[in-house]
């Protein structure tokens, strides 16, 4: 047999193993997607205007607290959110929720016992009503692209690849509106921009820090004070603030 039809050959028995399925196992499992994931999708087949004033934004500002910092191998334990709507912080807008800790190690199952007494929720609880209570807001943290990490995987069991938000950063946003859109973070001063700093420098009082619910009020009131000074600086629309 000649070395052009034994490779015809092969490359025909390659083709139909592949038909067969024969190399199925090689493929990433596709997860099924849930229908509240598809329901949450649906909702961004229209986009926010880039004129829309800020005023008429709805902006969710969120914080977990976790087992570690490594979205690997680690899990949220808990979940706290609050709404700010037309430059005003509505209380009864702030959630705080509690997840069920996969238990690896003994800190592991200390974290689990604290939250047991706090009736956690099972993960596709918490899937659902976090979606729902988002919708199509815009998502804001501090150093929020940990959060949003360890909420992708919380979803990803459910079919979910990404949260579709738009998504800002407090931190960002405090280095734009201070020392303009090309600031360097590597020249500052060391914690600078940490959440306690700028805190101290808009006059926000430091309380219950180190809650997910707590941080996720602080961060708030920090977005409130960048907001109105955005504002001051021209930034009054959708479109410049998302820039």
């Amino acid at each position: 047999m000649s070395y052009k039809k034994s490779f015809e050959s092969g490359f025909s028995w390659i083709i139909s193993a592949v038909d067969m399925g024969l190399f199925d196992f090689l493929r990433p499992k596709q997860i099924p997607k849930a229908a509240f994931i598809a329901d949450y999708e649906a909702l961004f087949e229209k986009k926010i205007a880039a004129v829309r004033p800020i005023s008429q934004l709805t902006f969710i500002i969120l914080d977990t607290e976790t087992t570690g910092l490594d979205p690997k191998k680690d899990y949220i334990i808990s979940f706290g959110a609050i709404k700010l709507q037309q430059f005003t912080i509505p209380i009864s807008s702030s959630k705080e929720w509690y997840l069920k800790v996969p238990i690896a190690n003994a800190e592991a199952i200390q974290v689990h016992e604290i939250i047991h007494t706090l009736s956690p929720m099972r993960l596709e609880d918490f899937a659902q009503q976090f979606l729902k209570y988002v919708g199509t807001d815009i998502l804001v943290g501090h150093h929020v692209g940990f959060d949003l990490a360890m909420l992708e995987k919380a979803l990803r069991p459910f079919g979910l690849k990404k949260l579709l938000n738009p998504v800002l950063d407090t931190q960002y946003l405090a280095m734009r509106l201070e020392k303009g859109p090309h600031f360097d973070s590597s020249m500052g001063k060391p914690g600078e921009f940490a959440l306690d700093s700028l805190c101290k420098r808009y006059g926000i009082e430091l309380d219950d820090r180190h809650t997910a619910a707590g941080d996720a009020f602080l961060t708030a009131q920090l977005l409130m004070k960048l907001l109105k000074l955005a504002e001051k600086k021209g930034i009054n629309d959708y479109g410049t603030l998302m820039r």
